[in-house]
């Protein structure tokens, strides 16, 4: 067992080759199904063209973006290019674990739309599988930069491990500021194409969702990918990688058997077990045979891990860190991804109480669904942050009072990350395969196939980002940490407590980051989805012929319009993670730690409210759409549709954008801690 010890970087590496090797396997597999008739080929190929538009032109922006940070971190002395490359290697790791999984994903929806032909046990595994794609590039491609980086530095480049581990900082930094990019241009796309899309189209003119006849139909099945799909991937890519290295950062202060190496052995046994959980999604009978279908896999997947778990903890067990200190914490952290599994299902799932409540509220009006949906989101707050503290507090203690157990219980946390991502990226693959079938005239049998699968995909979307900002949160905690503990090696020996009035006035200012950030992406989505829906109606009133299916919309209007727009307006709210901790650190370092707090209490809260609440406003309506209260036409449904609007920008932009930001004011704040020395030592 002490090979776990001896090879923690090399066991790192061939694990996470093993998650890229499936990988291109699945999408070896997925490109050889058939891909439909000619129709159905060319509104797939409109859908792959808007999506990589959209990507290069992001990416493209945020390249030119990051030469700043990346010429900034190298020529400073205290950080160097080690840092400066680590950030690169970061972004580029990212950015190709979206761009990877958004291709296949655009390849794969029309895939499991012709599928669907055959029944629901063919679509879902081709929508699963390609889903899978994208949850095993983002843990392979995060296991692979940490590990294989770090492995460069201490053995090829000489550098102690200290050093290395305080570079990899560098590689979070990357990861994460690309996400904030991308969760954030990703979003604003998507969620104004949608917004555009149904105002329009299913409220004024009364046509069906993913009618062809609709201007932004394109632009609304491109968006479902560039957000849900690129976008969540880099989200937890850089949760990911974040986390790891936040628990090197930990383990680094203890001497005891290269205990900085642990996260790197935990995460190469997760990915194994869940490469193995992918195996587990037959569809079987029942009410609720899909989701169970994909909960099981999650469930194998995380006994799996469990067992794992035991010989490489044995191997790090020392006088420290015990064995039961080490994996009591690590069980601490795989029962608190299944508590927030389970209550984000509960507060989003159409089989629950809280949607079924919302599309009550449906039957009374607008406004009775906007209350109720506004109270569900806020209710849905409560039971994670209570399972999040008294993990916390379990890990904390069961590792013998040591911070460093919360840390392991992250990191355990995350080892599901491949799996969990499955189930993202398995949403706008079904939903982009419904729209297809609609677009594409296929038979009524396809879209009872594909719109169960649907439904599904949304209930998995809302579970994924309630499990990202569980785990962002506690990840910013021990970022905080590094941030004291930086501070005081730089001889600043400081103490953030209540009775510093700069702490205070840092707790307010960080409290205030996530509302100021959440405003302004919503703002964002507003602007450019009003944008949407005067270009729709314009094209609606100018060729009357669209409604009469004799002329065809220009939908490459809607598109570029999205694709321009969310690209500019995605830069202001990018930039307060960055600017406002700067600002803060050099006016005084005490008034950053109290940000840092500030900032990780508010977001967590704020993002499970929009997410929860939005994902709760979006099954409400599909519940109303199967038929529930008159179904599709009824005053309930045109209620519910302005409900689901509203929540779009909630659960797709705002919400999940939070959890970079969170991390990212965190990063900086450890990249600051030469500079805050320098000025205030």
């Amino acid at each position: 067992m002490d090979f776990f010890v001896d090879h923690a970087v090399l066991f790192a590496l061939l694990s996470a080759a093993v998650a890229i090797v499936y990988g291109l396997y699945l999408t070896w597999w997925l490109l050889k199904q058939p891909a439909g008739n000619e129709k159905m080929q060319e509104i797939a190929a409109a859908i792959q063209e808007g999506a990589a538009a959209y990507l290069r032109k992001q990416y493209t922006t945020i390249a030119m973006v990051a030469i700043v940070p990346f010429f900034l971190l190298g020529f400073y002395d205290k950080l160097g290019w080690g840092t400066a490359i680590g950030f690169l290697i970061g972004a580029v790791l990212s950015g190709a674990a979206g761009f990877i999984g958004m291709n296949v994903a655009v390849r794969s929806n029309v895939r499991t739309a012709e599928a669907a032909r055959e029944g629901l046990q063919p679509a879902f595994t081709v929508a699963f599988r390609a889903g899978s794609v994208t949850g095993l590039l983002v843990v392979g491609l995060g296991l692979l930069g940490v590990a294989g980086y770090y492995g460069v530095l201490t053995d090829w480049v000489g550098n102690s491990p200290e050093s290395a581990v305080f570079d990899l900082v560098g590689l979070a930094f990357g990861g994460s500021l690309i996400s904030v990019f991308a969760r954030l241009g990703g979003g604003i796309y998507t969620k104004a194409a949608d917004v555009g899309a149904d105002l329009v189209g299913k409220i004024e003119a009364g046509i069906p969702e993913d009618d062809p006849r609709n201007p932004a139909v394109i632009a609304d099945n491109v968006g479902d990918n560039v957000g849900d799909c690129a976008g969540m991937a880099a989200d937890l890519f850089e949760t990911y990688a974040v986390t790891a290295v936040a628990v090197m950062l930990l383990g680094i202060q203890f001497e005891a058997t290269s205990l900085w190496l642990y996260p790197l052995a935990l995460g190469g046994i997760s990915i194994l077990a869940s490469v193995i959980g992918t195996l587990f999604t037959r569809v079987r009978t029942g009410p609720n045979a899909i989701i169970n279908a994909l909960y099981r896999s999650v469930l194998v997947a995380t006994v799996l891990a469990a067992l794992g778990f035991i010989p490489v903890t044995m191997a790090y067990d020392n006088a420290e860190f015990g064995f039961w200190n080490l994996y009591g914490s690590a069980l601490i952290g795989l029962a608190v991804t299944f508590l927030l599994v389970a209550i984000t299902e509960y507060y989003t799932g159409s089989r629950w109480h809280p949607v079924k409540e919302i599309a009550r509220a449906s039957q009374t009006g607008h406004a009775t669904n906007i209350i109720s949906g506004l109270a569900v989101g806020m209710q849905a707050t409560a039971l994670p942050v209570l399972v999040i503290a008294t993990g916390v507090v379990g890990a904390y203690y069961a590792a013998g009072e040591q911070l460093y157990g919360i840390g392991v219980a992250v990191m355990a946390q995350l080892s599901m990350t491949g799996l969990i991502v499955a189930l993202d990226a398995y949403g706008p693959v079904t939903d982009n395969a419904g729209g297809i079938a609609e677009m594409a005239d296929m038979p009524e049998g396809v879209r009872r196939v594909t719109d169960p699968l649907d439904a599904v995909g949304n209930t998995t979307k809302a579970v994924t980002k309630g499990y990202a900002i569980g785990s962002a949160g506690l990840a910013a905690l021990i970022l905080f940490d590094e941030y004291g503990r930086g501070l005081r090696e730089e001889g600043l020996a400081l103490s953030f407590t209540l009775d510093d009035p700069w702490v205070i006035a840092g707790l307010f200012v960080g409290g205030l980051m996530p509302f100021l950030f959440a405003s302004l992406a919503m703002q964002a989505v507003g602007r450019v989805g009003g944008q949407v829906v005067e270009e729709v109606r314009r094209q609606f009133r100018e060729d009357p012929g669209i409604m009469e299916y004799t002329s065809r919309p220009d939908y490459s209007r809607a598109i570029s319009i999205v694709t321009g727009s969310a690209i500019k307006e995605m830069m202001l709210p990018a930039l307060i993670p960055v600017a406002i901790p700067i600002i803060v650190g050099i006016i005084r370092p005490e008034m950053l730690g109290g940000l840092l707090i500030g900032t990780i209490v508010t977001g967590i809260f704020l993002a499970i409210a929009m997410t929860s609440g939005g994902g709760a406003w979006d099954n409400a309506k599909k519940l109303i759409e199967d038929g529930l209260y008159g179904g599709k036409g009824s005053d309930a449904h045109a209620a519910a549709v302005t409900g689901d609007t509203v929540g779009d920008p909630y659960k797709d932009t705002a919400g999940p954008a939070i959890n970079p930001m969170i991390k990212i004011a965190n990063i900086v704040a450890i990249l600051l801690i030469p500079i805050i020395a320098s000025i205030h030592g």
